[in-house]
């Protein structure tokens, strides 16, 4: 970060935030979710910074104890749902730093494969989520990035999906038993472009993607693992790491929001299996149809 950058750095309201980072015709999701329900509305940027939706906002974070979220990338015109499909333009880059964020923070500050970022979001204590403004970058390529970015600086590889929502600031974070504020600092107002990421483009798995094997026959190749191998999977090695239950639990709920009907429960029941698989000592992945009736049916 230069001595200009830091120099404009500020803490931002949450209708400043979103005047920076969208165009008042982009549409957006904004996603409410508490302990208990998961609320979704798509709207206009200029729609979500009026003030009767922010105090409509502030109320369901005060009152109702929801969580509030904002998609980093823009949809198309009569998008009801916030899927890949959905996606009109790539707007954001961005890391989820649940581990060692400072440090984390630090290794961006030093590195020369990313740019300075145009945001440092303030979730909780030592947590972190880093936001770059960008342009003319595919989904494609975003994710590839992302996917990238968290494995270079340890970032959440939940996070690497260009659906994803991040906190919107201004509002509290309700995860913990103490509320915490969450804050923006801003950097700068570049707009970035994939140039200026030298992490460079070449394939790099997400932890919740399977490595695919070189075949000489296609008759040879193994299933596809299912979504739900996956999890299963992704939650065994984030145990044996020493990763935190809870944590696992809330980043599979985040990444199968939007497929699951109760995604808590489900990732609940991913990482309960996952740990009676471990105490019994059981290093094999599941079959596909165990994995599917006990994970994927309704609670």
């Amino acid at each position: 970060m230069t001595s200009a950058d830091q120099e404009n750095s500020k803490s931002v309201s949450p209708a400043e935030y979103l005047q920076a980072n969208f165009h008042p015709s982009d549409r957006l999701a904004v996603l409410l979710r508490n302990r208990a329900h998961a609320v979704q509305r798509i709207s206009t940027a200029a729609r979500i910074m009026e003030p009767s939706f922010e105090r409509w906002l502030h109320y369901k974070n005060d009152k109702e104890l929801y969580d509030i979220y904002v998609g980093m990338n823009t949809l198309k015109p009569g998008a009801r749902t916030r899927t890949k499909e959905d996606i009109r333009a790539v707007r954001h880059l961005y890391l989820d730093l649940d581990h060692d964020g400072p440090a984390a923070l630090r290794r961006i500050r030093e590195s020369n494969l990313v740019p300075p970022p145009n945001y440092t979001i303030n979730t909780s204590p030592g947590k972190y989520q880093v936001v770059w403004k960008v342009e003319g970058i595919s989904p494609e390529q975003a994710e590839t990035l992302l996917r990238g970015m968290a494995r270079a600086f340890g970032g959440d590889p939940a996070a690497t999906d260009s659906t994803r929502v991040l906190r919107l600031p201004g509002f509290k974070n309700r995860k913990y038993d103490s509320a915490f504020l969450v804050t923006a600092e801003k950097h700068t107002e570049r707009v970035y472009h994939l140039p200026d990421f030298p992490l460079g483009t070449e394939p790099i798995d997400s932890e919740f993607r399977p490595r695919r094997q070189a075949s000489t026959s296609r008759l040879s190749e193994p299933r596809p693992l299912t979504q739900s191998e996956l999890d299963w999977a992704y939650a065994k090695r984030a145990l044996s790491r020493g990763d935190d239950p809870q944590e696992i639990v809330r980043r599979i709920a985040d990444y199968r929001a939007d497929d699951k009907p109760d995604p808590v429960y489900y990732a609940r029941l991913t990482v309960s299996k996952a740990q009676a698989e471990s105490r019994a000592g059981g290093e094999k992945t599941p079959s596909a149809r165990t994995v599917d009736r006990d994970l994927n049916r309704d609670p």
